[in-house]
């Protein structure tokens, strides 16, 4: 059993928690993971904005004037002081309107285009080698035990849909995350559904996660990991339930196999250290270097 894991206190909470919820009605075996950082490597920034980034180049390649606009602009040349001056949330949101009048389906099979096509900046890989196998060796026991595994994500909840099934087994309906609203439209007598370019709701991090979890899910997570300030209540509402519960921090602090960092929030400032967190909260840290005999699966 999590052949992939060192001896060690972290692994030894994991065995001592998967014993402890033996006696748990399997309806109650629920666990929800954060996916940038905690499934995959967000470095040197996450997937999505590639995926983003990609989308624009080839988008102004043929459509010039797209340059014009400041946020394009910057992002095509990559001017890290005028994004800076724009700020995450209007280059983020200016992204999103790319996609603005495209139907469910096709905005998947770009998804699926980008993992087949693109390649990790500094590792040379697709993004989807670019998994941690003890990470998914924990999905796969806990699936053993009955438990339900959903991913709760600040990310795109149609970007990770589009792949969350080939690279971890999560069916689309178990992921959790930021959503864009559409529109109902008729075309050639055929119904359709539209991305617009506004969100519905508030990006999926931090206090945020909960709602959505009573919403889309429904019970309490008996086991909740992630890496960053935005999961930080998720952790803490998985860790504070009744009967067995575990929450698990995974530190990034291995920079000859992946990037040595410590996580902060995508859209929000955080007023403490996620370690002094967990720390405070009696979580268990996964240290990437002291615990994981190895980290991605390509």
């Amino acid at each position: 059993m999590l052949p992939s894991w060192r001896d060690g206190v972290a692994r030894d909470a994991l065995l001592s928690f998967l014993r402890d919820v033996e006696d748990v009605h399997p309806q109650e075996r629920v666990a929800i993971f954060d996916n940038d950082g905690t499934l995959w490597c967000e470095k040197p920034t996450y997937p999505q904005v590639y995926f983003f980034v990609h989308e624009l180049r080839g988008k102004a390649a043929t459509r010039p004037a797209l340059a014009d606009r400041p946020e394009y602009r910057a992002v095509l040349e990559g001017d890290r002081a005028a994004l800076g001056r724009l700020g995450l949330e209007r280059v983020a949101m200016a992204l999103v309107e790319l996609f603005e009048g495209m139907s469910p389906e096709h905005f998947t099979d770009r998804v699926d285009r980008f993992f087949a096509d693109e390649r990790h900046p500094d590792r040379r890989v697709p993004y989807g080698e670019l998994l941690y196998v003890p990470m998914l060796e924990l999905v796969e026991t806990l699936r053993e035990q009955q438990f339900r595994v959903f991913i709760g994500t600040a990310g795109g909840a149609d970007f990770v849909r589009a792949v969350s099934e080939r690279l971890y087994g999560v069916a689309p309906e178990l992921v959790v995350g930021s959503r864009v609203t559409y529109e109902a439209r008729r075309s050639d007598g055929r119904l359709t559904l539209v991305r617009t370019a506004q969100l519905d709701g508030e990006p999926n991090e931090g206090p945020t996660k909960l709602p959505n979890i009573q919403r889309q899910i429904g019970r309490r997570p008996r086991l909740a990991a992630g890496n960053s300030p935005g999961d930080a209540e998720m952790l803490e509402y998985a860790s504070t339930g009744e009967g067995p519960t575990l929450a698990l921090l995974i530190n990034h602090d291995d920079g000859e196999r992946e990037y040595a960092y410590e996580s902060e929030a995508g859209t929000f400032v955080a007023t403490e250290s996620i370690l002094d967190t967990a720390a405070r909260s009696g979580w268990s840290v996964v240290s990437m270097r002291a615990d994981w005999k190895t980290v991605f699966t390509g």
